[in-house]
């Protein structure tokens, strides 16, 4: 069944750039357990497919248009595998870690390792359509699925709704709440936490630094309908959404329903550059220029008036580079950014 007819990665790089986003996250795999690259590891992936003759590889397709146009390539592996036989023993852990360390040598330089906290349920598990529950806290081993991780990209962000890079916000709504701190307690917190409500604020008294990420669709869901093609969310309320994500102290991730020819839509691309448009207009006048602060009291050194203004004059000229960039989560419709 998988085989898009006019499947263009350039095509999603290139919207992704000029909608002024750093960074684009492919979903390698995602619950069904289909792999979007050519593994030996599971005879589910691409490579049994009519698409290019079995030759293809949307990894490493992505890979190549990232490079092209300067964009970095983030990768989302599910823990959740509904194909296969094995998902809840030990033996599917081990099958995982070699899915990781395939993807994180072959690929280049990933800027962001993506895991969510679904875990266990319904699925087809080698042909057995039954429910299969496993200890979200326990059985994937998460501290060494984050070592084998680093081992091979020790530069990477491991997303999970606990981090320990950056974690989920809490909602699928694109927004994290007004009072948003980067701490979390970090031994508390783990992939599969229950308490949405913590992940959207943080803690004030946080011992690990894990600044919050704000995950949600261009469409109403995150695959691709024909029938939501009226439902694309327009520009305003993309950039309605960016206050409330990266004016919100976190990153803005935006999905992309691919449509079944294997491009990004039209409108989801016209809508999301008319977003990066008026934030270019509403963002462009510094109005911080020439500001020159006071203090009635310092403490001297860099906590000094003249430090201070030396600091409002690169934030706002040359923005923060941990508030202000943000990447786009790519979810493959016919298959399944910072």
């Amino acid at each position: 069944m998988f085989n898009p007819t006019n499947l263009d990665c350039e095509q999603w790089v290139r919207t992704i750039k000029a909608a002024g986003m750093k960074g684009v996250i492919i979903t390698t795999k995602h619950h069904d357990g289909f792999c979007l690259w050519p593994t030996q590891l599971t005879e589910y992936c691409i490579r049994n497919t009519p698409y290019k003759q079995g030759k293809g590889d949307l990894v490493g397709e992505l890979r190549a248009a990232c490079d092209k146009y300067g964009l970095k390539l983030g990768l989302y592996l599910s823990p959740w595998d509904r194909n296969s036989a094995v998902y809840g023993t030990p033996e599917y852990v081990e099958y995982y870690h070699k899915q990781i360390e395939e993807l994180t040598t072959r690929y280049g330089e990933v800027f962001e390792f993506w895991l969510d906290g679904a875990n266990g349920g319904d699925g087809y598990y080698g042909g057995a359509r039954e429910m299969r529950t496993i200890d979200r806290r326990t059985y994937y081993d998460f501290p060494k699925i984050f070592a084998h991780i680093l081992k091979n990209q020790p530069q990477t962000i491991i997303f999970s709704d606990g981090g320990p890079g950056c974690r989920w916000v809490g909602n699928e709504r694109g927004e994290a709440s007004a009072t948003n701190w980067a701490f979390l307690r970090g031994d508390e917190v783990y992939p599969g936490y229950p308490d949405y409500t913590t992940l959207q604020y943080g803690h004030t008294d946080g011992t690990h630094w894990i600044p919050a990420e704000c995950d949600v669709s261009i469409r109403p869901g995150w695959f691709f309908h024909e029938s939501e093609n009226s439902k694309v969310r327009s520009a305003e309320n993309l950039v309605n959404l960016y206050y409330k994500s990266v004016g919100h102290n976190a990153n803005f991730i935006l999905n992309f329903p691919i449509d079944k020819t294997g491009r990004i839509p039209a409108t989801d691309s016209i809508n999301v550059c008319k977003m990066r448009q008026i934030l270019d207009t509403e963002l462009g006048n510094n109005i911080l220029k020439g500001v020159k602060p006071e203090a009635s009291n310092s403490r001297g050194g860099r906590f000094s008036a003249a430090a201070t203004e030396n600091t409002v004059r690169h934030t706002v000229t040359g923005l923060n580079p941990l508030l202000f960039s943000f990447g786009a989560f790519s979810s493959l419709s016919f298959a399944a950014m910072n």
